[in-house]
């Protein structure tokens, strides 16, 4: 964060702390509070035994009850489902009503972020070939919307409306890439009995959602939502998945409401307890050498190599086409940098991680490559952006002078 934009955020009349949880750069600097705390207090001597040990501990009785027993689990199992469900609503917005709302306005940010997912997955895979590794092919693909927004919109009132738009669309198709990723890949011992359980209660909520709008209707709906990610949960698709099919479920007009009760509590508690917990990793002097291996090495190139280059060919190709209007080298710039962010993979990232390996060394391995290339990611987009927005600058004021 730069001295000017301090100054900026500091002398608004209206900056309050109740205002920096509404702000989008937010979300990002708390998660990356947290992180530092987690890997600082994983490594100090004494303590980092016992906070690791913290996200193992058992929670009574659930176990029992065949749920996501351990305070890690119930994080990415249970909450990360609310999360999900979070960013399925958004999704949802954005196609009936938002920037992805018709064919023109999808063409760009889909193809980029398509482009953006198979680049470093295929550059991942030809890392870790024949190797054990290669269950971490879709670690590299994902974008952290919260972080890559909060890095952009740092550059202030120099960054154009529409710069931001297309990096949020592409972030908001980034994620469903990644929710389609999850469910499809990474399902483990499937239990097809649970699914009809799945099945049935979609549908129920699907009819009383339309036809039995009353407060007894949405404790109904509730109830359901349960009972839908515990079959979920149960028949070993990832029970996260739970929280993007309710979403779509919801009537376009009601989620606005729901994004609004879900604003604080996701982007402030869950989110915050996911970096706290899946951050928890020892920096040892094995750990260190791990980061020499092809997995480390095919994230690393996945994030901050593969997710630029494949959104930047999309987007030449789309130009060479003619598909798209020419670009000016100022506009070239500016889309560069945003794909530079994209490389930012951060939650998703090591979500991924957590579910491509059970062997704990290979997912620190994995999460750390990740913290490595998107905190690269974050420095090299955030400084070239802001060159970009300076040469645009001084460009356009030696045009208003050679025309005056």
């Amino acid at each position: 964060m730069t001295t000017q934009t301090i100054h900026h955020l500091t002398n608004k009349k209206k900056f309050s702390f109740k205002n920096f949880f509404h702000e989008s750069y937010s979300v990002g600097i708390i998660l990356l509070i947290c992180t530092l705390s987690s890997l600082i207090l994983t490594n100090i001597k004494g303590l980092g035994e016992f906070y690791n040990s913290l996200w193992e501990l058992e929670i009574p009785i659930i176990h029992e009850l065949h749920l996501p027993h351990t305070l890690l689990h119930f994080i990415n199992d249970a909450l990360m489902a609310v999360f999900f469900f979070y960013v399925g609503m958004e999704i949802k917005r954005e196609v009936i009503a938002g920037e992805l709302s018709s064919p023109r306005r999808m063409l760009l940010p889909v193809v980029a972020a398509v482009s953006g997912v198979l680049f470093p997955a295929l550059i991942f895979l030809i890392a870790n070939a024949q190797s054990p590794y290669q269950a971490g092919w879709a670690i590299p693909t994902a974008t952290d919307i919260a972080f890559s927004l909060g890095i952009l919109s740092l550059l202030g009132s120099s960054v154009p409306h529409s710069l931001k738009i297309f990096l949020t669309a592409l972030a908001i198709i980034d994620d469903l890439c990644a929710i389609l990723i999850i469910a499809l890949f990474y399902a483990s011992d499937l239990n097809l009995i649970w699914l009809p359980g799945v099945i049935v209660s979609v549908l129920a909520i699907f009819f009383i959602i339309r036809y039995y709008k009353t407060k007894i209707g949405k404790r109904i709906v509730l109830i359901l939502t349960i009972a839908t990610w515990y079959c979920m949960y149960r028949s070993g698709i990832h029970s996260t998945f739970s929280g993007v099919v309710i979403a779509m479920l919801l009537p376009i007009d009601t989620i606005r409401i729901y994004e609004r009760k879900l604003h604080l509590p996701v982007n402030f508690v869950i989110l915050p307890l996911f970096a706290l917990a899946n951050t928890s990793i020892l920096i040892t002097a094995p750990a260190l050498v791990s980061l020499s291996s092809s997995l480390s090495l095919g994230i690393f190139l996945g994030l901050f190599v593969g997710k630029p280059l494949g959104i930047s060919l999309a987007i030449f190709g789309l130009t060479k086409s003619r598909i798209l209007p020419h670009l000016s080298s100022s506009r070239w710039r500016q889309l560069i940098g945003v794909s530079i962010l994209a490389g930012i993979g951060f939650t998703m990232s090591i979500f991924v991680s957590t579910l491509a390996f059970d062997d704990t060394v290979m997912q620190d391995t994995s999460k750390l490559s990740v913290l490595i290339a998107s905190f690269l990611s974050m420095i090299v987009g955030y400084f070239w952006l802001r060159m970009a927005f300076r040469d645009g600058e001084k460009q356009l004021d030696s045009d208003r002078d050679s025309q005056s």
